[in-house]
């Protein structure tokens, strides 16, 4: 099975560009210049050099021989948590940031839930002397305050959404007022892959460095370029799409993607997408998503501010129409036990995001000679305080 954008920026029925139209002119200029920019051997010289000496690239694939033992397979760890950053959000404004240069653009937003790709966008803007506002929900300011203060130490502007549920759709909805009313001088560093083509494939071609490096380094350590599973957490999706991208052809390798349940599926209270979602467009693409009968957003709710988006992006729908993906959902407390059981386990504490992906170990079952793969997209630091006011460790 072929998974691939069309020149709709389509997934199957997923994806397109549904915008207003004072919006046009931005997102024109992207398409029509984005290939071309990003396929420049000078561009990806810049973009690889960057990765490897700011970034830290290659992260590690740790084989996790403690974890693998409770399990009964042979689990490898991604180490995106050792990005510089904290996470792998900086491989996409890293490509971005570069993008937006080429395209003439003196300032930059975005928006952001859990803050770290705030963070990442606050870096590489003062790491090339850029003008940066960040948008951020209002709730998830008070519950990210570390990564509010990293963002306003690294010179950028934080405003709070303050309307609706006040998290992240909320954020990236203020993000695209502003950029409507500043589209000759900005550009908008989406941070996952959704949003209006050809922002989800371009964000998903920066972050596919993940799966390229995959695949080297399990064959430098086993002799083999394939896992038998690649298994990462889903919110918008981008860490997902990253370690999914050099695998979506590979029909040998299962992909396995894990959403927030929140409280429960059935409480009101989850941000489990393919559970309770359907079709509808937000934010600029046609993609599953959490809606009332008459199609008004429904508010979704996880423990982990970068899972709370009631969609997912139209690679991820694509996938799990298809079945091409698993789609696995995992609630607050078991999310919370599978994070600090890595902590006890391997000496790592993974931000509460992968800690979802961790706890659908427990829902799988594993031969002992299968390999996996699991993205461990970023560190705890930015979530002690939900750790400790959750307590029971």
């Amino acid at each position: 099975m072929k998974v691939q954008v069309d020149e709709r920026g389509y997934y199957g029925n997923f994806g397109g560009a549904y915008i207003p139209e004072m919006l046009y002119p931005n997102v024109e200029e992207l398409r029509e210049n984005y290939e071309q920019i990003v396929g420049a051997a000078e561009f990806q010289e810049q973009f690889d050099g960057l990765l490897k000496d700011f970034v830290g690239r290659p992260t590690p694939l740790y084989a996790a021989e403690r974890l693998s033992e409770q399990y009964g397979a042979n689990i490898f760890l991604k180490r995106e948590d050792l990005c510089h950053t904290g996470a792998h959000k900086v491989n996409n404004t890293i490509g971005q940031i570069l993008l937006a240069q080429r395209l003439g653009k003196q300032k930059l937003i975005a928006e952001t839930g859990a803050g770290q790709h705030g963070v990442a966008t606050a870096t590489v803007c003062a790491l090339m002397g850029v003008e940066c506002i960040v948008y951020m929900g209002e709730i998830d300011m008070a519950r990210q305050r570390p990564n509010v203060e990293r963002m306003r130490i690294l010179g950028a502007e934080v405003r709070a959404a303050k309307s609706g549920s006040r998290t992240l759709k909320d954020a990236t909805n203020e993000a695209m007022r502003h950029w409507i009313n500043n589209p000759t001088d900005t550009h908008y560093i989406i941070g996952s892959v959704v949003g209006p083509h050809p922002y989800p494939e371009m964000v998903a071609r920066f972050q596919s460095v993940i799966s390229a490096e995959i695949k080297t380094q399990l064959n430098e350590k086993l002799g083999r370029t394939n896992p038998d599973y690649v298994i990462a957490c889903v919110g918008g999706g981008s860490n997902a799409a990253g370690a999914f991208y050099h695998y979506y052809d590979e029909a040998d390798v299962k992909l396995i993607a894990v959403e927030a349940a929140g409280k429960g599926n059935e409480t009101g209270e989850s941000a489990a997408t393919t559970v309770l979602g359907k079709p509808g467009v937000l934010h600029g693409s046609k993609t599953l998503l959490m809606q009332t009968e008459d199609g008004q957003v429904v508010e979704p709710y996880s423990i982990s501010a970068g899972l709370d988006y009631p969609g997912i992006g139209p690679v991820h729908a694509h996938l799990h129409e298809t079945g091409r993906a698993k789609f696995y959902s995992v609630t607050d407390d078991e999310a919370m036990k599978a994070g600090v059981q890595l902590s006890r386990l391997e000496g790592i504490i993974p931000a509460i995001e992968t800690s979802h992906a961790l706890a659908a170990l427990n829902q799988m079952k594993f031969n002992t000679d299968d390999v996996v793969v699991l993205n461990l997209s970023g560190r705890g630091d930015k979530d002690l305080e939900t750790y400790i006011k959750w307590g029971k460790y």
